[in-house]
């Protein structure tokens, strides 16, 4: 049975932002709650260090560690394998005492799905997977609105295009990457019906999100073909587009986390925005939630209304066009727009 809880312990996603810039007194207070939590996150592949996907869920976990006083361990996962492997690696961090155990990516749907049946008094959470086969009495799935925050990436890459030509590039084409397409698409031809938006996929496997080789060969494709502003939504490849963008003097797009300031300094310059996704919010949460004895469970929705999905304004490439993007966003928030999730 499925519960649906929307912010279930948190007065907004918005509040749990700000939490997470440090406050001395809440630090304090929870330390002794957390006590007896240990949280534990199961990469994606390309793990803590993709500036990207799995960063944005590792400063959760680090911010846990360090205002509410939990035990964490992480563990990442490999090319090419299988669901049997992946399950395994859920029940060794079981084995390991880890009370709270966080499967980054949808990869993970069947692996939760089954480590949750087996170990029913732990929790599990896993981000960006509502299907059937992670769902559990004992399990948080944390999703996000990627299709309302692409929406904004895609309308300011149409405004700051002077080609009026941009390009897509997805890790693999899958419905969770499908829903960055759809946005950005949107968001784009809101602004310029006519726009030419160039679409390619990286890889038929998880492969896709940790190539940079790859993602820099297709953004040079696409610059090649005119186009001068480039979205991806490939994880760790994204590096690569960063570079043929640097290498063509033309733009980018980061995404998940506000890449003109985790990407590789000699390219944060060619990013003009990224959207961001708020994984670190939603595992701060999860495990907030269960040091306070109220631990998540169900359909977990994080969207442009409560904070869940932004964009990012870094460096000032955007500046004159953001009263545009805001009134987009309000009228999305306001119903007047709909935005297709494929």
């Amino acid at each position: 049975m499925r519960h649906t809880v929307k912010a279930a312990s948190i007065v907004s996603v918005a509040a749990l932002a700000l939490s997470a810039c440090g406050g001395s007194d809440s630090t304090e207070e929870s330390s002794d709650s957390g006590s007896d939590v240990k949280a534990c996150l199961a990469y994606d592949v390309g793990g803590r260090g993709d500036q990207s996907f799995n960063d944005s869920a590792a400063k959760g976990l680090d911010q846990a560690k360090d205002e509410l006083g939990v035990d964490t361990e992480e563990v990442e996962a490999s090319q090419g394998e299988n669901d049997a492997a992946r399950e395994d690696r859920l029940n060794q961090l079981v084995d390991a005492g880890c009370t709270n155990v966080i499967g980054v990516g949808y990869i993970y749907a069947k692996a939760i799905g089954g480590a949750a049946e087996a170990n029913p008094d732990v929790n599990f959470a896993i981000i960006d997977d509502a299907s059937a086969d992670s769902e559990g009495d004992n399990v948080a799935q944390l999703v996000f609105a990627e299709h309302e925050g692409s929406f904004l990436v895609g309308a300011a890459a149409a405004l700051k295009s002077k080609s009026g030509k941009v390009g897509f590039i997805g890790g693999t084409d899958v419905p969770l990457i499908n829903k960055f397409e759809a946005g950005f698409k949107a968001g784009a031809k809101a602004v310029d019906p006519k726009i030419d938006i160039q679409t390619k996929y990286l890889a038929a496997d998880g492969s896709g999100f940790a190539d940079p080789a790859k993602g820099k060969t297709a953004a040079e494709g696409m610059y090649d073909k005119g186009a001068d502003v480039i979205y991806h939504a490939a994880g760790g490849s994204g590096a690569g587009v960063f570079e043929a963008a640097k290498a063509n003097k033309k733009s980018a797009i980061g995404v998940d986390s506000d890449q003109a300031k985790t990407a590789e300094k000699n390219v944060q310059d060619v990013i003009i925005t990224s959207m961001v996704k708020n994984v670190n919010v939603a595992v701060f949460d999860y495990i907030k939630a269960s040091t306070e004895g109220e631990a998540l469970a169900g359909l977990n929705e994080f969207d442009l209304k409560d904070g869940g999905v932004s964009y990012s304004t870094t460096g000032g490439k955007i500046d004159d066009i953001t009263d545009k993007l805001d009134t987009y966003k309000k009228e999305i928030i306001d119903g007047k727009i709909t935005v297709p999730s494929k």
